[in-house]
């Protein structure tokens, strides 16, 4: 009911009721502590003479020192002074009052000091006894900040207004000595405890060693419910794998970028997909003319063009229709992230992953020469790095021929980096499956280990790699350390709360331990930190051509073409 639903008119109106309530019960102990709880007749005009002049003093210093814009569960010591405050300007007051008026309203001075004190007890116990009420009564939704700032702040403003449905008991931060903000006391990092909370809201800025390590302390603290204050928007977000393991490179040039694809008309190939999605976004964001998304899954193509106004084609590199592109648009850049990717499917069907990603490849590379097209840009991958699959093989192959091909006016270059969060068929997705179903998660071996980066910053690299690129390039993007998968599971495990095991199922075919992007002391610097360029000689291309056309009939022709292929075929 609406009469009922608290507003802050509402608890202004009760606190100055009972304050009146209490003051008057106040002076009135007074005067019968003073005189033996029997008050002669000739100081009963005194007692409501000092009631009519403490009642106004006492309501307007309280207003003054605002002991009426709290929140009972947020009463804290701070305002326990400003209460304080207000009693001793009130009392100052009275007493000069009762000292010059002597002669008129015989006000015992005794009075002001019994009064004050009682005053103050009584006032102030029903502050706090409101607020321990409430305390012991709240159960659920508790939760401890990580960070004394002004997001901080303003998200217990929300918590007290109701639009976050939580009750903050703590606040850790890195501070000499502990203090309230916002009413909730805030404790050194140090010490860091539950408080019985079962949520953490992080709102510090860390590096991703000190948050890996901070949400490591928090669920052995028991607190599985952790968030993250969004710098953007106003929002909180539950931490991810992502936020953990993503690296996130410093030197990303997003003026480079803008400036190479500003005013261009872009074509990429498997825009459906994680890669190219995230590819036509930021092109999008950075100004293309015009944007031609292929991609051959409908579903896909759906997706992205409900976010991106751009010119949806729905073919394979591969089909007949996929030259038309060029002749229609006349692309200024185009950007290849078409391919088979799946290791363990490529292994089945080695042959529709030679058609696809090889020479699918290659026809898009030769149409862009055909149709002068400025730019283009090969995704590769880690596992084209002495390859032990079909997929990393056939990428390999891409690499090879894209570094060899004549280009008369095109700038071909290749771009390689490992395994990107969150992709579709890549292992977090897979993971947080098994844990919504309360499934124990499966590993293929206990060392393997994977490069990790995220989609966003993945794309932005090899956007910005491109621009700096002169044509014949093998760009590396620095991935930064690798992360073993069993500690990926542990750590998601951890975050879900749940009581979850992890299963070893053996390696799958074709599948390493280990990933190499091969960055050594002969790799070429750029000005870039995060991009390096692979240092390796051309080989004679027209031989590389007839061994390519073999493949057509002969699969095994692979290992012929790249010498360090160790797989099976």
């Amino acid at each position: 009911m609406e009469l009922f639903k608290p507003t802050t008119f509402k608890r202004v109106v009760f606190f100055v009721s009972i304050d009146i309530i209490l003051s008057i019960i106040s002076i009135v102990l007074a005067y019968l502590i003073r005189f033996k709880f029997h008050i002669p007749v000739e100081f009963y005009n005194s007692l409501f003479i000092s009631m009519g002049l403490l009642l106004p003093l006492k309501l307007f210093f309280l207003f003054i020192f605002r002991q009426y814009s709290f929140r009972w569960r947020f009463y804290s010591f701070v305002d326990a002074k400003n209460l304080l405050k207000a009693l001793l300007a009130t009392y100052f007051i009275f007493g000069v009052i009762a000292i010059i008026g002597w002669d008129y309203f015989y006000i015992p001075k005794s009075i002001v000091v019994i009064d004050f004190f009682i005053s103050f007890f009584l006032l102030g116990s029903l502050r706090f006894f409101k607020r321990l009420v409430l305390e012991n009564n709240i159960n659920e939704n508790k939760a401890i900040f990580i960070g004394a700032n002004s997001k901080t702040q303003n998200l217990i403003k929300r918590c007290l207004s109701g639009e976050l449905g939580f009750y903050p008991v703590a606040i850790f931060d890195d501070i000499d000595d502990e203090m309230y903000l916002s009413n909730v006391k805030v404790y050194k990092l140090e010490n860091l405890s539950s408080k019985e909370a079962k949520t953490a809201i992080i709102t510090k800025k860390l590096s991703q060693k000190e948050l890996d390590e901070l949400v490591n302390k928090l669920t052995n603290l028991g607190i599985s419910d952790i968030k993250i204050a969004n710098d953007f928007e106003n929002k909180l977000k539950n931490i991810s794998i992502e936020d953990l393991l993503a690296r996130k490179p410093k030197d990303i040039d997003t003026k480079e970028i803008s400036k190479f694809i500003q005013n261009k008309i872009i074509l990429v190939t498997g825009a459906g997909g994680s890669i190219g999605s995230e590819i036509v976004r930021q092109c999008d964001r950075f100004g293309a003319k015009k944007i031609i998304m292929v991609d051959k899954c409908e579903y896909n193509l759906y997706q992205i063009s409900n976010e991106i106004d751009g010119i949806k084609v729905l073919t394979s590199v591969n089909s007949p229709l996929f030259e038309d592109i060029f002749k229609k648009y006349k692309p200024d850049i185009v950007i290849h992230a078409a391919a088979y990717k799946h290791v363990p499917l490529c292994e089945e069907n080695p042959k529709s992953c030679i058609y696809n990603n090889v020479f699918g490849s290659i026809r898009v590379i030769n149409l862009a020469i055909k149709y002068k097209v400025k730019k283009f840009v090969n995704i590769s991958t880690d596992k084209a790095v002495r390859p032990t699959n079909v997929m990393g093989a056939t990428k390999r192959i891409v690499e090879l021929y894209a570094k060899n091909v004549p280009s008369d006016e095109t700038e071909i270059v290749s771009v390689r980096f490992g395994n990107v969060l969150g992709s579709s068929g890549s292992v977090v997705p897979y993971f947080k499956k098994l844990i919504e179903e309360d499934k124990n998660l499966t590993v293929t071996h206990p060392e393997i280990t994977r490069y990790f980066m995220l989609i966003p910053e993945a794309c932005s690299l090899v956007l910005q790699a491109a621009s700096i690129a002169k044509g014949g390039e093998l760009f590396i993007l620095d991935m930064g350390k690798p992360v073993k998968i069993k500690d990926l599971a542990k750590k998601m495990i951890d975050l879900s709360g749940k009581d979850l095991k992890i299963e070893y199922i053996g390696l799958r075919q074709g599948e390493k331990l280990y990933e190499e992007l091969l960055i050594s002391d002969n790799d070429l610097k750029t000005k870039y930190e995060s991009i390096l360029i692979v240092n390796e000689e051309k080989i004679d291309f027209q031989e590389l051509v007839e061994k390519i056309k073999k493949l057509k009939d002969d699969e095994t022709i692979i290992k012929d073409i790249v010498k360090e292929f160790k797989g099976k075929i």
